[in-house]
């Protein structure tokens, strides 16, 4: 099916939601019951001693959790504080924390000791952004200096009153956390359940499919079967394999049967326009090493290039470390979400 849709449904018992695009899987957020503290929690914690030789401490989280944040300068040990999960952990490791909070919602994002009213640089018409300003200068009026807004690229054609009630809602739930900043480890702010997180981070489709079985009328089963399989095949031919390892992600390029002196730099290519969407739906994060099949060394500019491109929409969360002595690639890519496969155990 050509196009873009949304599917909202339920996947071995838990809630889920599909984006998919011109028939493929483009991303996929699925309920993890193995813990409360999801990526976005909000909740208060307690400082525990900083650790020397790690940049950080440890945070005691409720529900005996414990998370680590690296942020400790002017905390004192035994404090209580407001943190934020931050991405997803290891197996047996703390959770990443951050203090730098934020409230989002389809249209706003509010963002405490991150002062100013900024629009969506993807907004580029002036008379909206125009109005735009008037409006978050007028929704947080009388707000505390510290508390800033972001009008997130939705707002674009969007009724007034509607981005109003939006921003006056994270507003309100921002002043309510930020007042309850002392006392024992409790959860605040839940994370988003994916089928509010699909409306707030997914742009409009052009179908939303939200009745039972939308996910076997678009597909979606078989695309999460294939993301399950370490083997991710080419059209025309060649493949990558994907083995995630307690160190690192290692990625194999292979070519397959074709043995013309263009298959190896054909299949690379390919393995590097499809890597970014496979670690995402994945949830695979950390180090990447990806071993490639044979090219000519003079052509590494070429998978420079298409690197780059294909990690675009990751911004800051992958950083390209460059290119080993024995001529493999590194690169690292943020922990925002538990592996698929664990969730789904």
């Amino acid at each position: 099916m050509n196009g873009s849709v949304i599917a909202l449904d339920s996947f071995k018992g838990r809630q889920a939601a599909a984006l998919m695009v011109d028939g493929r899987l483009e991303d996929f957020l699925i309920e993890d019951d193995s813990t409360a503290l999801a990526p976005e929690a909000i909740c208060r914690g307690k400082m525990g001693r900083p650790m020397k030789g790690m940049g950080g401490a440890f945070v005691e989280l409720p529900g005996g959790e414990s998370g680590f944040l690296r942020q400790t300068k002017g905390l004192r040990p035994g404090a209580p504080l407001l943190v934020q999960i931050s991405g997803a952990s290891e197996p047996g490791k703390a959770l990443p924390l951050s203090t730098r909070l934020l409230f989002k919602s389809r249209y706003a994002i509010v963002t405490p000791d991150a002062p100013g009213l900024n629009i969506s640089r993807s907004i580029e018409d002036e008379a909206c952004r125009a109005t735009l300003d008037a409006l978050a200068q007028d929704a947080m009026q009388g707000a505390a200096d510290h508390l800033g807004l972001i009008l997130r690229s939705a707002c674009e054609g969007i009724e007034d009153a509607v981005i109003l009630d939006d921003i006056a809602r994270m507003r309100a739930l921002a002043e309510s956390v930020l007042a309850e900043a002392t006392g024992a480890p409790e959860l605040l702010v839940d994370a988003p359940a994916p089928h509010l997180a699909a409306w707030r981070d997914w742009p409009d489709p052009d179908t939303l499919d939200q009745d039972a079985g939308s996910f076997a009328r678009h597909g979606v089963h078989e695309e999460i079967d294939a993301l399950l399989r370490p083997d991710v095949p080419f059209q025309g031919g060649g493949h990558m394999r994907i083995e995630p390892t307690r160190a690192l992600i290692a990625i194999d390029v292979n070519t397959g049967n074709d043995t013309s002196p263009a298959a190896g730099l054909k299949a690379n290519i390919a393995a590097l326009r499809e890597l970014s969407r496979q670690l995402r739906l994945r949830g695979l994060g950390g180090q990447v090493l990806i071993d490639f099949a044979p090219f000519a060394k003079k052509e590494r500019h070429i998978l420079e290039q298409v690197l780059r491109g294909a990690f675009k929409r990751e911004g800051r969360d992958v950083t390209l470390a460059g290119w080993t002595p024995l001529g493999n690639f590194e690169l690292t890519r943020k922990r925002d979400r538990k592996p698929l496969s664990q969730v789904l155990e």
